[in-house]
């Protein structure tokens, strides 16, 4: 049985998708894990490769939801995208995007998208 917290960040993902496809990007992976690191949303554009955070929260109240990226995850989502990138031969621009959703009532989502949200010190 799935947490509320899972539940609503599952709600917070499938946000992040629409939002993502309606911009053009092609939906790759999603929820992509390599041993204990996993990536939300891996999509391609044109000319990057794109890894994606998504935060959900039900309101700004004790801050934006992309202010909860911490250092330590930015960390884990560059160690995962090296992974992916060795293990499928990627050779395009790699970015790091966050996509900040704020859940409303009546499963309203607000979706603010940070593109190049942190640059990796390969």
């Amino acid at each position: 049985m799935k947490t509320e917290k899972q539940i609503k960040g599952r709600i917070g993902e499938d946000f992040a998708v629409d939002y993502l496809l309606s911009k053009g990007y092609a939906l790759l992976e999603r929820n992509w894990t390599i041993g204990h690191l996993e990536v939300d949303i891996i999509a391609s554009t044109a000319d990057f490769l794109v890894i994606v955070e998504v935060k959900t929260r039900k309101s700004n109240t004790f801050g934006e939801p992309e202010d909860f990226v911490t250092l330590q995850k930015q960390r884990n989502l560059i160690r995962a995208a090296a992974a992916y990138i060795r293990k499928f031969g990627i050779t395009k621009e790699v970015r790091f995007d966050i996509l900040s959703v704020i859940i409303k009532e009546g499963q309203e989502g607000e979706v603010h998208h940070i593109p190049d949200a942190f640059k990796p010190r390969w």
